[in-house]
């Protein structure tokens, strides 16, 4: 494997991140992938590598349509329906504690209750 470059963002080695209270820079949903209300979304990137991204992510309340990349994420706050439009399969309710993985083109729609605040390690 070879060495991230440069200007890669990573996280330090044995110190503490605050993934609860970074903050975030929101911008609107695009109005293409909106379902319901006005919802925004924020993001940081925390640590990128050839192996793959972790990073922060944030939805206000309202829904929207996504396709999703390979990650498996953790619920650090807020409360939301994420449904399956392809390939269906049952919702599924999160809440802080909740751990999901997403595969690479699910096609989703989220719709949130509460700001959902979540940490990703996508590849």
């Amino acid at each position: 494997m070879s060495d991230a470059s440069s200007d890669s963002v990573r996280l330090i080695a044995g110190a503490i991140t605050d993934a609860a209270s970074v903050a975030l820079s929101h911008e609107p949903v695009p109005a293409d992938q909106v379902v319901e209300g006005s919802p925004t979304t924020g993001y940081v990137a925390l640590d990128e590598s050839d192996a793959g991204e972790i990073g922060v992510w944030e939805m206000t309340p309202g829904a929207m349509r996504d396709v999703e990349v390979d990650e498996v994420f953790v619920v650090l706050s807020g409360a939301a329906t994420v449904e399956f439009e392809h390939p269906h399969s049952s919702p599924i309710v999160l809440a802080p504690g909740s751990v999901v993985r997403l595969d690479a083109g699910m096609k989703t729609i989220w719709t949130v209750r509460e700001t959902l605040r979540k940490v990703f390690i996508a590849r």
